[in-house]
């Protein structure tokens, strides 16, 4: 059940984004093994002009991913982000080597959907 958010500068975003959504549900659910069902995303374009690296435009991404606390392995985590940014470049974009990609471990009983946290659906199951 992971709420994603991906902010980003590209200028042909537009052109690009079926892509980069298909990129980032596919990885979260083969990588991080969560259901695309509940798999929340929310796509931001930042104007280019408003993002900068080292003083200097420069075009970039910022990816934050929340999920429950444990429910990965640090090998899962580190594969997803290797494969996010892997992705990107396969995607031919052209980004700074300085996007970053946040995850984001919640605690089961801090965080649900429908109404039902986490650690209850845990408990249950």
């Amino acid at each position: 059940m992971p709420y994603i958010n991906l902010k980003t500068n590209l200028q042909d975003f537009e052109d690009k984004e079926a892509s980069i959504l298909e990129l980032i549900v596919s990885k979260t659910k083969q990588i991080l093994k969560k259901d695309e069902k509940v798999t929340s995303v929310l796509l931001e374009k930042v104007p280019f002009n408003n993002w900068y690296i080292n003083k200097k435009n420069e075009f970039t991404f910022f990816l934050e991913i929340k999920i429950t606390k444990d429910s990965n392995t640090k090998e899962e985590k580190a594969l997803y982000i290797k494969e996010i940014f892997e992705g990107f470049k396969a995607l031919n974009i052209k980004i700074n080597k300085a996007s970053y990609i946040l995850i984001d471990e919640i605690a089961g009983n801090s965080w649900g959907y429908g109404g039902i946290t986490q650690e209850y659906r845990y408990s249950k199951s």
